[in-house]
């Protein structure tokens, strides 16, 4: 069994909580701009281009991700820097985070979708901003204080997929709870979390497909974790 390659550059946590960005979205936070393969979700294994935006309002125990080391980026060089690293074919843009909704980000989408390609979203849901209505939006809910809230209207209401990550150990994680998602016949997709530990992970991976044998609803690997790939 493939096991998820360490990440060394992660917050688990210990990121600082950072509110909404006002602005126009002309100058936006950017940690990074990279080629790779969607790893997670209902385009998983699609050629991409990932604009990771800096940032968070939440501190998951389990975030995987650096992304506290963002600099100022006008928008038109994130568009040239996407347009460069698209050479290779690749139409698909994933703007992700941190937590892409705290900053003002649709003329950036506004722009890319213009120039051909398409845009998804990653997000935890709590946070939302008017879109384009060709933007994706996959959607990754969070537990707070041990609980889940039904998600926000206007983010059950465009959203793609779900996103529920399952720990067989964390009591918080265990379950693929229900936030909206019945009444909008959103597809659920059931991830095992990656908790950096092997035995953790094959039994978190062993929790994430009977979930998902029981209700019906698919599963989603890291798989730019398993190719060992960003």
């Amino acid at each position: 069994m493939p096991v998820f390659v360490n990440r060394v550059n992660a917050m688990f946590g210990t990121n600082p909580i950072r509110k909404p960005v006002k602005g126009g979205g002309q100058v936006l936070e950017v940690q990074e701009i990279f080629a790779t393969v969607q790893g997670e979700g209902p385009r998983a294994g699609e050629p991409s281009v990932f604009v990771r935006l800096g940032g968070c309002n939440l501190a998951c125990h389990f975030c995987d991700t650096e992304f506290e080391s963002y600099q100022p980026m006008p928008l038109d060089g994130v568009v040239a820097q996407v347009e460069a690293l698209a050479e290779d074919g690749s139409r698909l843009v994933v703007l992700t985070g941190g937590e892409p909704f705290r900053q003002e980000i649709g003329p950036l989408c506004d722009a890319l979708l213009e120039k051909g390609y398409s845009v998804q979203i990653e997000t935890n849901g709590t946070l939302f901003r008017p879109l384009d209505a060709r933007v994706e939006i996959v959607c990754s809910p969070k537990a707070s204080h041990g609980t889940y809230h039904a998600l926000r209207p206007d983010v059950l209401a465009r959203a793609t997929a779900l996103k529920f990550i399952v720990s067989a150990g964390d009591a918080a994680y265990s379950m693929i709870p229900e936030v909206g998602q019945a009444q909008h016949h959103t597809p659920v997709y059931v991830q095992p979390m990656d908790e950096q530990c092997p035995d953790k992970n094959a039994a978190n991976l062993a929790y994430a497909l009977a979930l998902a044998e029981r209700s019906g609803n698919k599963v989603s690997l890291q798989l730019h974790k398993y190719f060992g790939i960003d």
